[in-house]
Parts: structure tokens; C-alpha cells; sequence
């Protein structure tokens, strides 16, 4: 069997043929062995199959962490069909604009999220079903679909057929999907088990989300290696930290504030971690110090983007403090200045990288992946440098990628700016990232009101709530006269971050 025509399907059907009765899966009610995960999966995938869905079909799910969610990305892989997850914490209005550049045949729902579909068109979605508890009105339980007995012929799946549509920047107010292949998921698990040494011994506490490209990523790298993903259905730090010793997790990742709600919680319940070595993603400089304190697990820092699969640069912080790492073998990454050339050591440029891990382009946006593909590199909008023995200095990002990164979660300025600028009264509005120590960075919009309005900053937070995500309203607001001004016009961003950030 060549790559070409291997899937992360067979991943799944390596497990259980090798290590059918070792554990896949744990929550905290449940254990799944890998050959009842293979099992389920079969059996989910010709049900989807004996309802219409074929190769190519996008199946999106909106959902909590659960085996199920699990099962879906194995069941696509097998079908061919492409999982689009969404985002459980959007707004319905932005769950609706997934949903339409989707077009999904499938549509699986976690029953707390049903009043998001609210504003949704679904006429495509062939298929409609509720994970676990719940029913709606032309939805079926996901349970139904299993088939009593599974499907064992060949999938014709193979390494080039897009897996999963990750939505990633909506730098102009709408969002991206960005196509990641099985080969691309498949080189960054292998790059990233033998970064940090995964055996099957090692189980992932899966506490980030299975639609981010981290929460995913180190769940189908813990599959490859054989081991075993210990999946925390909704983020509850003590149970978390109970559940790191009670399984034996051995690897986590996590984003500004989880690595500091979870050592807290481990205080207080007295948890050991014992198991815990690795720690992969990003947080503050104390917080890591204490992670070494109290724990005998390492934290790995890197550079990485869903549409790179993850991570292209990699390193335990000990080994060099403040860098975002060293490339890991199947990336080529270059700081290049505005005509495709290399920065010399020490000067920034913007990051751009080429490899099997790089994604196939963005859903239905010829013109963007175009443009990201210029010159034969991806580019990432983002900007770097590297020193003299090769490790990588996040600088910032390009002025056309404004991002606020709060939490591990992407906030566009375009928009949170596109609904504020909306409100009765409002006359102009920039939107940035300030400085925080609990989420890494926070949003902060700078108004201008129109003449005789006035608007409080409750207002302007709970207006955009209303309306987007509640991780990407506003957490402070500044009211100025007048914004700063560009000759042409435009609001001189650079100046309201010099005043305001």
C-alpha cells in the first residue's frame, strides 16, 4: 500500500489489528478499546454511506469533545467524505455563514448547540443528527446511523483527498477553510510522535477542542503512535487535572489561561501528575516557570498555523528561552523580505514554508490560496526572524493579517470592527490587541461617535456579543474624538496601537 491510497482510516484499522484490546479512548464514563473504535466507525461510516453520503461530501459537526466527534473524523476518513467542524463557541448568525460556504451534505449536532442553527440554511444536509441526548425536528440520533453490522470492504480514500476544512482567518469579515489532506495530517503526526518520543504507553488529555488544529492534531498523532486520547467533554479543571493521574496522561496542550486554571486546580485537588512530560502550545513566561516547579513535565513552544497542520518549528523553552524553535524535519521555513528573499540572521522577514504539511489551499477561495501560494511557499502573514544557530523569533504579523490571538482563539479586527461599526451612533471604530495576563492578548475597540451620540462601553461589549462570538467582543473600550487618520483617509492603525495598546 503506497501513501497515495493510505488514509487516516487506516490508522484507525492498524490499532485494532495490532492492539485491538488496548484502551483508544477514555471520558470520563467511558473506555473504548481500538477495536471497538474501529468497530463503531465501520459502522457509522456505512451508515452515512446507506443515507447518500459519498466521497467529497462535507460533513459538519458542531459539537462538545466527545468519542462520537471522534468517530465522525474516522467515519469520513473511511467514506472519503470531508469533516468541516465548527467552532461551538460562534454566534448562530457566524454558524450560518460556516454553514453556507460549506454546503454540507451532513450535519451533526451536539444538543446544547442546536439554538445555533438558528438563521442556517440546511436544505443540502441530506443527513441531520443529535450527538447523544436531544432531538430536533428533522434530526435523528447520531446513534441511529450506526449500522448493526460493519462495512469491511477497502475504502478508496488515499493520501491526497482532502480530510478535514479547518475555518482559520476571516481577515475581511468572513471565514477561511482552510483543506488539510490525510498526507497532511498523517506527515504531522509522525513529525510531531517522533519530536517528543510518542510510544502507545502515551495517552493525550484531549482538553482543546476537536475542531481546533491542535485539539485534532494531537489526538490523530496519538492515534499513529498507537496510544490513547483521554477526552475531556467540556473544560472543567478539576476534573481535568483528576483526570491526568487517573489515566495516566502523559501529553496536553494548551493556550493561555488552561495551563494556569489547571495548575491551580491541581493545588487544590491534591492531583500529582506524575505522568504529565509534555506540555505543547504557548503561554506566559511564569506560567511555564511553575509548570517546572511543581511538575516534572516539559513545555514545547513552536510555530504553526491550521494551514500547516500545526507546527513547523518546535522546542522544549528550556533549550532556547523566548524562540518559537528550531524547523521540524518535513518543514522548510524561511524568513523572506518583500521580494521572496531570504532575511539575514537577525533581521525579521515574513515566515513562509513549504513541506507535506502544508494544506492543499483554502475551500472555494481560488484568489486567496493564490495568493498565499505565491512564489511556490506558502505565506503566513506572520512575521519572524531567525539567529545563527537556526532558531525561529516570532516578530509580529503582517499589517494585512491584523490578529488578535486571545486565549488560542483567532479574533479578526475586521470582524468585531464590521458589527460594532453597525451600532446606532457609531461613526468609526478600530479594533486591537492589548496586552493581558490572563488570556495572552485581549480585545480592545477604540470608538469614534458621530456627533450628539453617546454610547457607554457596556453598550458597545454587549451589543457585539449579541452578535459574534463572546471570546472576540470587546473586553475594553476606549472613546476618543476623533480616530487618527491615514492622508488617504483610512484610520491610521499603527497610531491608535502607539495611543491605545
Amino acid at each position: 500500500m503506497t501513501l497515495r491510497n493510505f488514509s487516516i482510516y487506516h490508522l484507525f484499522q492498524h490499532n485494532a489489528r495490532n492492539a485491538g484490546e488496548a484502551p483508544a479512548a477514555f471520558t470520563a464514563s467511558r473506555t473504548v478499546s481500538h477495536r471497538d473504535l474501529l468497530d463503531r466507525v465501520d459502522r457509522l461510516a456505512a451508515g452515512m454511506t446507506a443515507r447518500g453520503l459519498a466521497k467529497g461530501d462535507r460533513v459538519c459537526i458542531l459539537a462538545q469533545n466527545s468519542i462520537e466527534y471522534l468517530e465522525l473524523y474516522g467515519a469520513c476518513a473511511r467514506t472519503g467524505a470531508i469533516a468541516y467542524p465548527i467552532n461551538w463557541r460562534l454566534s448562530a448568525s457566524e454558524v450560518a455563514a460556516v454553514i453556507a460556504l460549506a454546503d454540507p451534505q451532513m450535519l451533526a449536532v451536539g444538543a446544547a448547540h442546536l439554538p445555533q442553527l438558528e438563521g442556517s440554511r440546511l436544505d443540502g444536509a441530506r443527513v441531520k443528527a443529535v450527538i447523544g441526548a436531544g432531538s430536533a425536528p428533522g434530526f435523528a440520533p447520531l446513534a441511529e446511523l450506526y449500522q448493526t453490522r460493519a462495512d469491511r470492504s477497502e475504502t478508496n480514500t488515499g493520501g491526497d483527498d482532502p480530510f478535514a476544512i479547518i475555518s482559520t482567518a476571516a481577515v475581511a469579515g468572513a471565514p477561511r477553510g482552510a483543506a488539510l489532506t490525510h498526507n497532511n495530517m498523517l506527515w504531522a503526526g509522525y513529525q510531531l510522535a517522533a519530536a517528543l518520543g510518542l510510544t502507545a504507553r502515551d495517552r493525550h488529555l484531549a482538553a482543546l477542542p476537536l475542531f481546533h488544529i491542535a485539539g485534532l492534531g494531537l489526538s490523530l498523532g496519538l492515534t499513529q503512535a498507537g496510544g490513547a486520547n483521554v477526552i475531556l467533554e467540556a473544560f472543567d479543571p478539576a476534573r481535568a487535572s483528576l483526570m491526568i493521574d487517573q489515566h495516566e496522561a502523559s501529553l496536553m496542550a494548551a493556550f493561555p489561561p488552561v495551563l494556569s486554571m489547571l495548575l491551580d486546580a491541581r493545588a487544590k485537588t491534591g492531583a500529582h501528575w506524575k505522568s504529565l512530560r509534555h506540555v505543547v502550545g504557548l503561554d506566559a513566561p511564569d506560567t511555564i516557570k511553575r509548570l517546572y516547579a511543581e511538575t516534572g513535565a516539559k513545555f514545547w513552544s513552536g510555530f504553526g498555523q491550521s494551514e500547516t497542520t500545526g507546527f513547523v518549528t518546535l522546542a522544549r523553552v528550556d533549550e532556547r528561552p523566548g524562540s518559537a524553535g528550531r524547523p521540524i524535519p518535513l518543514a522548510r521555513v524561511r524568513c523572506v523580505n518583500e521580494t521572496g528573499e531570504d532575511a539575514p540572521v537577525g533581521e525579521a522577514g515574513e515566515i513562509v514554508v513549504q513541506g507535506p504539511i502544508v494544506f492543499a489551499g483554502y475551500w472555494r477561495d481560488s484568489d486567496a490560496t493564490d495568493f498565499t501560494f505565491r512564489h511556490g511557499w506558502h505565506h503566513t502573514g506572520d512575521v519572524g526572524k531567525f539567529d545563527a544557530e537556526g532558531y525561529l523569533y516570532y516578530v509580529g504579523r503582517k499589517p494585512e493579517k491584523e490578529l488578535i490571538k486571545s486565549g488560542g482563539e483567532n479574533v479578526y479586527p475586521a470582524e468585531v470592527e464590521r458589527v460594532i461599526q453597525e451600532m446606532p451612533g457609531v461613526a468609526a471604530v478600530c479594533v486591537i490587541g492589548v496586552p493581558d495576563a490572563k488570556w495572552g492578548e485581549a480585545v480592545k475597540a477604540v470608538v469614534e461617535l458621530a456627533a450628539g451620540k453617546s454610547l457607554t462601553a457596556e453598550q458597545i461589549i454587549s451589543g457585539a456579543a449579541s452578535r459574534i462570538a463572546a471570546y472576540k467582543k470587546p473586553q475594553r473600550v476606549d472613546f476618543v474624538e476623533k480616530l487618527p487618520r491615514q492622508p488617504n483617509g483610512e484610520i491610521d492603525r499603527a497610531a491608535v496601537k502607539s495611543r491605545h495598546g
